[in-house]
């Protein structure tokens, strides 16, 4: 099982600059490497600070190259793109209509479906063009960005849901029954197939659910983030000192791992 590396900043301003050299550099290496950067992006206050400071502070902006960057969701809420609780609306507002970007490299899912088991099914044919999928394969994101909610949960992988035990989709609705509501999300196998898989967490709020998840005892249907360990890449968690107070060993620093066993 890949070891994760934690990473703990003083500030949250320290945080999201970490994240930004993190971000930028996977992207760097990426277009170096294949032409093209593949990121399945998260939802959620957090990582909105990170796609503004992306979008607003000079040196990052002109450092990404946008134009080879492909921008995917790991996750939707049942509502239209201009819904104030759309993911794809964050990440626009905050970073992607104000970057250059062409239009078709960003990959959303259509949450204004009437039925989310449709935007899911329409979404994973997605995934598989986009990445020139054969039956039984999972797509390869470059970087995956994630966070963990204080129940524990990621993407929109909720504690008890069914989702949790699929291993054959890319993508699945997943009915939360807590919030009475459907979301759209990745599976397991997607995420756990990227190449960086990175958690960005900040807040005193998480310190109990990042404690559980990588120092408690291993309990996935409670804490799901526990399910995400990279088959082939890396894992690594950027904490701010709020969020990383309940944390007793600190983590371990852990050697980049292979990456992508292959790409198409």
């Amino acid at each position: 099982m890949v070891t994760p590396e934690i990473r703990i900043l003083r500030r949250p301003e320290e945080l999201f600059q970490a994240a930004a050299e993190l971000f930028v550099g996977a992207a760097q290496r990426a277009v170096a490497d294949h032409g093209r950067f593949c990121v399945a992006l998260a939802g959620g206050s957090t990582p909105r600070a990170l796609y503004r400071l992306l979008a607003e502070e000079r040196a990052w902006r002109e450092a990404m190259p946008w134009e080879k960057s492909h921008f995917f969701w790991s996750d939707e809420r049942h509502v239209p793109p201009s819904h104030e609780d759309s993911n794809f609306r964050v990440a626009m507002e905050a970073m992607l209509s104000n970057v250059l970007v062409p239009a078709a490299n960003l990959h959303r899912i259509e949450g204004e479906r009437e039925r989310a088991e449709e935007a899911a099914r329409l979404y994973e044919r997605t995934l598989r063009e986009s990445f020139g999928l054969a039956p039984g394969q999972f797509p390869c994101f470059d970087l995956a960005l994630l966070g963990i909610g204080s129940d524990g949960h990621t993407a929109s992988l909720f504690p008890g849901t069914p989702a949790l035990d699929e291993r054959d989709c890319l993508v699945v609705s997943n009915r939360v029954e807590k919030l009475r509501t459907e979301r759209i999300t990745f599976t397991v196998p997607t995420l756990n197939n990227a190449a960086h898989v990175v958690f960005l967490v900040k807040g005193e709020d998480k310190a109990a659910a990042l404690a559980a998840v990588f120092e408690g005892p291993y309990e996935p249907a409670k804490f799901p983030a526990q399910l995400i360990r990279p088959v082939h890449g890396r894992l690594t968690v950027l904490a701010d000192e709020a969020a990383a107070a309940g944390l007793a060993r600190g983590g371990a620093r852990a050697p980049a791992g292979d990456g992508c066993p292959s790409r198409n």
